[in-house]
């Protein structure tokens, strides 16, 4: 399996627009992913499914997009591993850098 990669398209003062691509990587269920700040992410290849905390699984094809709220538990719960699963994502509300 390819390593994720992730990479910084446009960072201004509290965001970050990336492009993730993924190859069948999903997140361990004794580690969520929670973060402060608010993420939009669309799917622009590929499937998905994510899981929020509280919610039902979602489903992810080509043209779907989601809005995690921070603060929310979230997982992915399923990449293909044989193509890849390409993400735009959208950091809204980052703390300033010094």
């Amino acid at each position: 399996m390819s390593a994720e990669i992730f990479e910084p398209l446009l960072r201004r003062p509290g965001l970050l627009i990336e492009r993730i691509v993924s190859h069948g990587q999903t997140t361990p269920p004794d580690q969520p992913y929670v973060q402060a700040h608010d993420e939009w992410v669309t799917l622009i290849s590929g499937n998905a499914r994510l899981l929020l905390e509280g919610r039902e699984e979602c489903a992810l094809a080509p043209g779907d997009h989601m809005l995690i709220p921070g603060g929310i538990r979230h997982w992915v719960t399923f990449t293909a591993p044989d193509e890849p699963t390409v993400w735009l994502a959208v950091h809204m509300g980052l703390p300033q850098e010094e």
